[in-house]
């Protein structure tokens, strides 16, 4: 059974998560603020993680953080669930390390559907390249297996997400993608899925990959390509 851990205030949204979920098979384990949810965190190890951005005493992004900088927790899916729903709030949650964003108010329906997408994250990112080979385009380099990405022989340190979407437009360089098309390959979602969360992950790639001009296009009415002067190689 996976363990989900909800770290949120409102008690009303912990009582309709926790009933729902729970039909569905999975343990919810509840903090009401952010030190217990750390916690909780730390004593049973979730599978997945749940996490209210306004929360008394330590916020959520305080609470990604703090998580992230952990290595025992380092690579546990965090989903945002926030009423604040600014693009400059997701960008800088996805940032600090969480895997997916969720504006309130949302349906359970969606959220179990996010959930059990992270949970075969670990599948899912079997089809999202080549495994084993690393994948070079001029001074960025990739390791599917590793998750480590260098750019001119310095780490760059990505999110289990942007690594993926990475991974997926640098192994085919010149092929337009739609967002459609990598939110149901790297997040699992149906065609109906929120594709801000593609629009949101590119724009944090550009920002850590910005020495590589233009690397990451966009191709209006359709989505992104990966593609640039320099000459690739798959070694």
């Amino acid at each position: 059974m996976s363990v989900i851990l909800l770290i949120e205030d409102d008690v009303l949204i912990q009582e309709l998560v926790k009933f729902n979920l729970e039909k569905e098979g999975f343990e919810i384990l509840v903090a009401g603020d952010g030190r217990r949810g750390l916690e909780l965190a730390k004593a049973r190890k979730p599978h997945l993680i749940l996490l209210d951005l306004m929360l008394p005493d330590l916020d959520g992004f305080e609470v990604c953080k703090i998580l992230r900088a952990d290595e025992s927790m380092a690579e546990v899916p965090i989903i945002i669930l926030s009423a604040r729903g600014e693009v400059v709030d997701k960008v800088i949650g996805l940032e600090l390390g969480a895997d997916d964003y969720v504006s309130k108010p949302f349906s359970t329906r969606e959220l179990s559907a996010r959930i059990r997408a992270r949970l075969r994250g670990d599948r899912r990112a079997k089809d999202t390249g080549q495994e084993g080979s690393k994948v070079v385009w001029g001074e960025l380099e990739v390791w599917p297996q590793s998750y480590i990405v260098t750019l001119g022989g310095e780490p760059v340190n990505l999110t289990v997400k942007e690594f993926q979407l990475l991974l997926m437009l640098v192994s085919h360089p010149y092929q337009v993608f739609s967002r459609e098309y990598l939110l149901e390959k790297i997040w699992g979602y149906s065609i109906n899925g929120d594709t801000r969360t593609v629009d949101v992950h590119i724009s944090t790639l550009r920002s850590k990959l910005k020495r590589l001009e233009n690397v990451l296009e966009s191709v209006r009415g359709i989505g992104y390509r990966f593609a640039s002067p320099a000459g690739g190689r798959n070694s």
